[in-house]
């Protein structure tokens, strides 16, 4: 038996697996789109000629567009100083990058309501020290959706780049310093380039993670603020609209691979190696 026959036995089973429990529910997903009697497209017509339709498509897009730029901001940042230092410091701001991962999604979300409220603890707090003399409305909006999601995916942003900026040599930046190169260029020139395949992967994580959730739109957002998971939810399991749910699904697939085919010819670009 050939070396490449064994290797393809080897990993046969797992390929089975993932095509059986997530390739064919995907491509039934799609199938069931395809079968209004009106035509094979027609769904997808509807969809895309709906203003509401594409408004909450549209806003999901900029939620979780908003949500990975902080969120690449924040954790960057973050990451650069966990990465930089001591051991025994390193594994504490670890633990507490990982600590709001412990928790549920629900749970952190539904303590955003307690602290966003009008009764919630920043309005009690800005009452107060006289900043406002009543409260803010500040939930069931765009910018409480993106400061809960903000709060859910940073820990994953700062995870996936502490280890590649642990990757980046000080000997490096310590020679661009000492060749006159400014913080500014040395990070331009130096580290951003060797960073990009760890921003990739995690503006991945977090752009697809926003685009597809539900439970934070759902509890902050409400009907006011519908995304694409909290819309998908309300054809299926409201109105039972399951064609037109799968029609939901499917647009969201595509955005998702969209964005991570998009992603890695940006990472190609800025760094073959990425690629």
């Amino acid at each position: 038996m050939s070396t490449r026959l064994r290797a393809w036995l080897f990993v046969a089973p797992a390929t089975l697996l993932v095509f059986v429990f997530l390739g064919l529910p995907v491509l039934a997903t799609f199938l069931t789109t395809f079968g209004d009697p009106k035509g094979p497209f027609s769904t997808y017509a509807a969809f895309f000629n709906s203003k509401f339709r594409m408004t909450v498509l549209w806003r999901t897009m900029e939620v979780a567009l908003i949500t990975t730029i902080i969120s690449v901001a924040i954790g960057f940042v973050t990451a650069w100083v966990v990465a930089r230092a001591p051991s025994r410091l390193k594994s504490l701001l670890i633990i507490a990058a990982v600590f709001p991962l412990l928790t549920g999604v629900v749970v952190r979300s539904f303590a955003w309501l307690v602290i966003l409220g009008k009764n919630g603890i920043l309005n009690s707090f800005l009452l107060k020290i006289g900043v406002i003399s009543e409260p803010l409305s500040m939930l069931y909006t765009q910018g409480s959706v993106i400061v809960a999601m903000v709060y859910l995916f940073v820990p994953l942003m700062i995870l996936t780049l502490v280890g590649v900026l642990e990757g980046i040599p000080q000997d490096m930046t310590d020679a661009a310093a000492s060749l006159g190169a400014t913080p500014a260029a040395t990070f331009r020139q130096v580290v951003l380039p060797m960073a990009v395949p760890g921003l990739i992967v995690g503006s991945v994580l977090v752009f697809t993670g926003s685009f597809t959730s539900y439970a934070t739109p759902q509890l902050l957002g409400g009907e006011r603020q519908m995304m694409m998971g909290t819309f998908l939810y309300q054809r299926a399991m409201v109105t039972f609209d399951w064609v037109g749910a799968s029609t939901i699904a499917a647009v969201m697939v595509v955005v998702t691979l969209t964005t991570v085919l998009v992603m890695s010819k940006v990472a190609r670009k800025l760094n073959p190696v990425a690629g």
